[in-house]
């Protein structure tokens, strides 16, 4: 079995390491990042990769608006994202799942358990 790739964007530098060595120590998968939206999208569009991490909250674009491009691109569209947010209300969730996003991480996580949960939703065994 190959090495999953991970794409990880997200704007706070230091929650990117915590997460980027979280899947790498644990989860044994490689991990690309972004600090900022416009970033994200050009690395998923060159390196392609398996998931994406993606911040909902985000300066330059949000993610929710990151989101609906990464889906409208013909490179990005069949890429599954799972969206970080510490927004984990009913309606926020139900809004999400409509989105097609491939799961809800909530804000803060344990980073022992998140690459299991990560796994977990893309039913990656």
């Amino acid at each position: 079995m190959t090495t999953k790739r991970i794409l990880i964007i997200d704007d706070e530098k230091n929650l990117c390491t915590v997460i980027g060595a979280s899947l790498e120590k644990i989860g044994r998968w490689q991990v690309l990042t972004a600090s900022s939206g416009i970033d994200g999208l050009k690395k998923a569009e060159t390196e392609q990769p398996d998931a994406i991490l993606l911040d909902v909250m985000m300066p330059d674009i949000d993610g929710l608006a990151l989101l609906e491009k990464l889906q409208s691109h013909v490179v990005t569209k069949k890429i599954p994202v799972i969206l970080l947010t510490a927004k984990v209300q009913k309606v926020d969730l139900e809004r999400f799942t409509k989105l097609g996003v491939a799961g809800v991480i909530a804000k803060p996580f344990d980073p022992l358990t998140l690459s299991y949960l990560i796994a977990n939703i893309l039913k990656w065994s």
